[in-house]
């Protein structure tokens, strides 16, 4: 059987990433990426005030976590 690679690596998910988040710090709201990243922080702060068990600063962080991970998979 032949090992063939996944169409995209999950495993250069980190290195991505890092890259992605000083580009966003250099380049501010003009980068691409800023505005969905900030509202996705922005709905999960929302939806960590309303949930009873979650927090709304982990809320914060999961919701701009999981916008930059659609930004860099989608």
């Amino acid at each position: 059987m032949e090992d063939r690679e996944p169409g995209h690596q999950d495993h250069d998910l980190i290195p991505d990433a890092t890259e992605e988040v000083k580009s966003m710090a250099k380049q501010g709201l003009d980068h691409p990426s800023t505005k969905p990243v900030l509202v996705g922080a922005a709905i999960g702060a929302v939806a960590g005030g309303i949930l009873p068990v979650v927090t709304w600063p982990i809320g914060l962080v999961a919701g701009a976590g999981i916008a930059l991970y659609k930004r860099l998979r989608p």
